[in-house]
């Protein structure tokens, strides 16, 4: 009868008892323990980062961040963009605004005089030598033809045409009865007369006019084209060797110097600026190493030395008592439930 009086907050039988016992003293022994073990880490690890870490950071590390940042930048500019600048800004840049600018004065005062000088010599060539020569064959050979071969010619001409009309076919029509007489006495003297007429006309006028041509052809190469040839290689041999030599040994010389005395130095201050910069790069990431290890390295060492490891040993240690006891009580419940 007093089993059936039981509370009406209690459990509805001894199975409710039995399961709610092991779970408390789980709670107890397992949960309850890592929840105070994982609190005091918390708390731990909110102290550090608060009371060590924070102010590493900001007093410390931070600074010597920013610091680092600002001494590599400065590196870097002063091994790759300041060595650029400078070769640009003071060597480059001038040099080729004194080449422009000897460029420019060569070709003002220098290249467009000669050119000047060129053309105008070529034309007063033209104008003066070769076109009055040119016109001075031209009349000679069109008077040779007007005054001399044309009436000629013409004599010729009328010689045959007079001979034909007026000697021949009078011959020819008096052959029939007068052929052998004709032929002694007519024939044999007018062709010895033409042939006479021909020889004369070759050796008076057909000679003498060949002649005078071939001297007039001789004496215009002569006394003109060989001379104006000869002064356009004089010309041209003066201006390549007393302008384009001077220009081109000055050009020479300019580049010479300018590797001489600008890029090589500059070349050697580069490699000297590169070397300096690589040692304190070196020294520089040598000291970041040093500072690391004694600001880094040492106290997580240390922290992982004289914190974790004791900390570690104490949590096993609880786990293997924690297992123990879990052990014990599991069979505490068996021989309770079992006997």
């Amino acid at each position: 009868m007093e089993l059936d009086k039981r509370p009406s907050g209690q459990g509805d039988g001894c199975l409710v008892g039995v399961l709610r016992i092991p779970a408390k003293v789980i709670a107890v022994l397992i949960v309850l323990p890592v929840r105070v073990v994982w609190d005091l880490l918390a708390a731990f690890g909110r102290a550090v980062h608060r009371h060590v870490l924070g102010p590493l950071w900001t007093h410390v590390l931070e600074p010597l961040c920013r610091g680092i940042g600002w001494v590599l930048t400065v590196l870097f500019k002063l091994a790759f963009v300041w060595p650029w600048v400078g070769l640009w800004r003071y060597v480059l840049r001038p040099v080729g605004q004194g080449v422009a600018w000897l460029a420019r004065g060569a070709y003002a005062y220098l290249l467009v005089p000669v050119g000047r000088g060129l053309a105008w010599l070529a034309a007063a060539v033209h104008r003066w030598l070769l076109r009055p020569v040119g016109l001075g064959a031209a009349w000679l050979v069109a008077a040779v033809y007007g005054y001399l071969l044309r009436p000629v010619g013409i004599a010729v001409a009328w010689l045959v045409t007079g001979g034909y009309r007026y000697g021949l076919v009078p011959l020819g029509l008096g052959v029939v009865w007068l052929a052998r007489a004709v032929y002694q006495w007519l024939v044999v003297p007018v062709g010895q007369a033409v042939v006479w007429t021909v020889a004369a006309v070759w050796r008076w006028v057909f000679v003498p006019v060949g002649q005078a041509v071939v001297w007039t052809v001789t004496a215009v190469w002569r006394w003109v084209f060989v001379p104006v040839g000869r002064g356009m290689a004089w010309t041209g041999t003066a201006v390549w060797r007393w302008v384009f030599v001077p220009v081109g040994a000055a050009f020479v010389w300019l580049a010479r110097g300018v590797y001489a005395y600008v890029l090589a130095p500059v070349g050697r201050l580069f490699a000297w600026a590169w070397h300096v910069a690589g040692r304190i790069v070196k020294a520089v990431g040598r000291g970041i190493a040093l500072v690391w290890r004694a600001l880094v390295v040492w106290p997580c060492r240390q922290v992982y030395r004289h914190v974790l490891t004791p900390v570690g040993h104490v949590l096993r240690d609880a786990a293997r008592t924690v297992r123990a006891t879990v052990r014990q009580v599991r069979a505490e419940v068996r021989r309770a439930l079992l006997g």
